[in-house]
């Protein structure tokens, strides 16, 4: 085995890795910049689907993650010297949930962050700043501190991972953060419309509205 490259942070590995295409990449879960699952999302796909990635980390808690993103093992730290549990090596199929993974608890975590590359640029939106989210075919156009962000992902994906308590589904096509609702106001079509506190409006299916007043109550929400 020839090691490529070593990185001190996530930026780092983006980058060594889209430039030295490896067959086989170890990244931890925390690191300083980007975690190690921003690390694969920001990277180009190739056409022999490589790398192979391992993780390597103290946390137990995204293990199933880890797997459902095609990881070929999942070591936790002290590590000791022997054979992966996945068989990571060049061209190996990636395991699925195997028993090890199962063994360690299958807890998840929202985000709290979203990351989005726009070319060479790489931007990190806290998800306490976004304010809406726009379907767009294959992309999602999200909002926050006022500026406009393009994500290639889908909006239901996106939803499943973000907070619950803050986001709520107003329309098939946008996500709303619940803090931004100024009121929810009627339409000469005898529909709903939210109005944001920066006077932004986003339209309001019936199911979206009978969601905005379950979780805010009907006075709250106009």
């Amino acid at each position: 085995m020839t090691i490529l490259a070593e990185c001190a942070n996530g930026f780092e590995a983006v980058k060594a890795i889209s430039d030295l295409s490896p067959d086989l990449v170890f990244l931890d879960i925390r690191m300083p910049g980007l975690d190690g699952f921003e690390v694969l999302e920001l990277l180009p796909p190739r056409a022999d689907g490589g790398p192979a990635v391992v993780f390597v980390t103290a946390y137990d808690d995204f293990a199933l993650k880890a797997f459902d993103a095609n990881a070929v093992d999942y070591l936790l730290k002290a590590v000791r010297p022997g054979p992966f549990r996945g068989g990571a090596r060049a061209g190996a199929a990636p395991p699925r949930r195997p028993p090890a993974a199962r063994r360690l608890r299958p807890r998840t975590r929202p985000l709290t962050r979203v990351v989005v590359k726009d070319g060479a640029t790489i931007s990190i939106l806290p998800a306490a700043t976004i304010e809406w989210i726009k379907a767009e075919d294959d992309y999602v156009l999200l909002r926050a501190s006022g500026r406009s962000h393009l994500k290639q992902e889908t909006l239901a994906n996106l939803e499943a991972q973000l907070p619950p308590g803050r986001f709520v589904r107003i329309h098939r096509s946008y996500l709303l953060a619940l803090d931004r609702l100024e009121r929810l106001r009627p339409t000469p079509t005898g529909g709903q419309e939210a109005l944001l506190r920066d006077g932004t409006v986003l339209p309001v299916s019936r199911a979206g509205a009978r969601l905005l007043r379950d979780r805010l109550g009907s006075s709250s929400a106009g």
